[in-house]
């Protein structure tokens, strides 16, 4: 008689990865993450959509990316505010209120054991048919993820990135406008495919009047003769939730920041340039198209800058 013996390997354990800009996590998620899923908590695996629902056939939905520091959502309410705009502008109504939102994900996070996290809402038309028409996706869909998330190895933080800008333009503002949060981001992912195929992390995306307007997941900000400047939200930008934190962060230290239509020129002759986001945090920028950036090093006032936004969000 023969006996066949079958080892099953361990759990998966989950990668514990932060950014210089985060706080260490000081607790770890339990082995099988719990997914919020139209009001129950599920495992992961078991966390499913249907093949016919219209945000994957379609890229029909919205969504946010959003941080936990210290067991507290970071901007809470200016990411929900902007969830539930994009979900406005694209004539989606969102099936719970934003106050049952905003318990929705405080139990995902705390159900997987987490202090310090990224979360990302979705929010999709719903199952429907194999055509466009929302009408028949009678039922939107929620889903509510909470993780860990590194976008950029850490030691970037502290000497920079290059970048490059890509010849995929954003959205026209007439067609999907780049201020709507949705689930089709094939128009930065071109982008992002340009920058892989040149070796860097990110790429600038211009308009299509050929004005800087931001990156392929991050706003833009330079800094020159000491002030900052960045785009305006008509130069084809997502409204950033830490890019309107940074501004008010260049405001408390002193800083004076300008938001202002900006060409690729003003970028190649900037003293300093960084990028901002939910995920990115801050990221300094040293080169772009093989330009160097100041001295080449992380600059004074971006310096300054990372380290009140690690204050305020320790203090958040």
């Amino acid at each position: 008689m023969f006996y066949v013996f079958m080892f099953l390997p361990p759990p998966e354990d989950t990668l514990m990865t932060t950014t210089v800009t985060q706080p260490t996590p000081t607790q770890a998620p339990k082995k099988s993450l719990q997914i919020w899923l139209d009001g129950k908590l599920v495992d992961k695996a078991d966390a499913k959509v249907s093949v016919y629902d219209h945000g994957l056939l379609y890229g029909d939905g919205v969504f946010e990316g959003i941080r936990v520091y210290n067991g507290k959502i970071f901007e809470c309410e200016g990411h929900i505010e902007r969830l539930y705009a994009s979900a406005r502008a694209i004539r989606l109504e969102i099936p719970i209120s934003k106050q049952e939102m905003k318990a929705a994900i405080e139990q995902t996070f705390r159900a997987n054991g987490f202090v310090d996290c990224y979360i990302r809402a979705v929010v999709t038309r719903g199952v429907g048919d194999l055509g466009i028409d929302p009408r028949k996706s009678p039922k939107p869909s929620v889903f509510i993820i909470s993780d860990l998330i590194a976008v950029y190895p850490k030691e970037f933080y502290e000497k920079g990135i290059a970048v490059i800008t890509a010849s995929v333009i954003r959205n026209h503002p007439n067609a999907c406008s780049p201020r709507v949060k949705s689930l089709n981001y094939l128009n930065n992912i071109l982008a992002k495919i340009e920058a892989n195929d040149a070796g860097v992390m990110e790429a600038v995306m211009l308009n299509h009047e050929g004005n800087v307007s931001e990156c392929t997941a991050d706003n833009l900000f330079i800094v020159r003769d000491g002030t900052v400047l960045t785009p305006t939200t008509y130069d084809g930008i997502l409204e950033g939730v830490t890019r309107k934190v940074m501004i008010g962060l260049c405001k408390k230290v002193g800083v004076p920041c300008v938001e202002k239509t900006l060409q690729r020129h003003d970028l190649y002759v900037a003293d300093e340039f960084f990028l901002t986001g939910t995920g990115a945090e801050v990221m300094p920028v040293t080169m772009i198209d093989k330009r160097q950036i100041g001295s080449g090093q992380v600059g004074p006032i971006t310096k300054k800058l990372i380290d009140a936004f690690r204050q305020h969000i320790r203090e958040a």
